[in-house]
């Protein structure tokens, strides 16, 4: 697909309206969550799966920042999405300028990064990468913030972590959001420290016997899932004796 010569929100917009699927749109609107009171409430969908969305932000990949402030703007899912994938590759192909200039644009627009989906795709490689070791502050920072989605991002960032072998970040943080009433950000935690656990089963054993007691019993499956069926179970036995 040839790239525009003039890259714009409102060409993204137009091109992503014109592969909408209406079928689609109502399943992710379900999936997603948006109804009165729950988790995504108001967002909407064009119906665009993610192999899709993510040739368009190949295709707009030189987007200008100011035009992707835009797309982040917009009620549409996709539209964000979009604009969230764009950031990342010019992340991943950018300078230390232009990546700290990103990375800065993303944390001052973190608040529309507003679903579970836009985060796991643009926290890790925007966020997580740029802190590396030196970072942790302004994790907690997020870990403590009002906002559902810039915790889940304070979490989620961690991955870049573990994937350079420094698990405590992951611990940090899990250990901040034992507290936290969200399913989401329990199963994001859970996720995270089964990945560290991948890294070294003894460090996340070490992390379950000083909490797993007060962890939220969905944080607590996740984080197991690839211990031995016995070994979970004790686990799980413990957390149920403590409640």
């Amino acid at each position: 697909m040839p790239r525009t010569a003039r890259p714009s929100a409102r060409a993204v917009s137009r091109r992503l309206k014109a592969l909408a699927d209406p079928k689609r749109a109502e399943a992710s609107a379900w999936f997603f969550r948006t109804g009165p009171g729950q988790y995504g409430e108001g967002d909407r969908f064009l119906g665009l799966d993610v192999p899709t969305m993510r040739r368009q932000a190949t295709a707009f990949e030189d987007l200008p920042l100011s035009e992707i402030r835009k797309l982040l703007a917009s009620p549409w899912h996709e539209e964000r999405l979009v604009a969230l994938l764009v950031l990342v590759r010019r992340y991943a192909r950018g300078g230390g300028g232009e990546r700290e200039r990103i990375f800065r644009f993303y944390l001052r627009h973190a608040r529309r990064v507003n679903n579970w989906d836009l985060v796991d795709a643009s926290a890790p490689y925007i966020v997580g990468a740029h802190l590396g070791r030196r970072g942790v502050s302004l994790l907690r920072r997020l870990a403590r913030s009002s906002n559902l989605w810039e915790r889940r991002i304070a979490i989620v960032s961690t991955a870049a972590f573990i994937r350079r072998g420094h698990l405590d970040a992951t611990f940090d943080i899990a250990r901040r959001l034992l507290k936290e009433p969200y399913d989401l950000i329990h199963k994001a935690a859970g996720w995270m420290l089964r990945e560290a656990g991948k890294r070294d089963p003894d460090a996340l054993r070490d992390f379950l016997s000083r909490h797993a007691v007060e962890m939220p019993r969905t944080m607590l499956r996740y984080s197991i899932e690839r211990f031995p069926g016995p070994e979970r179970r004790r686990w799980l036995g413990r957390r149920f004796l403590s409640g």
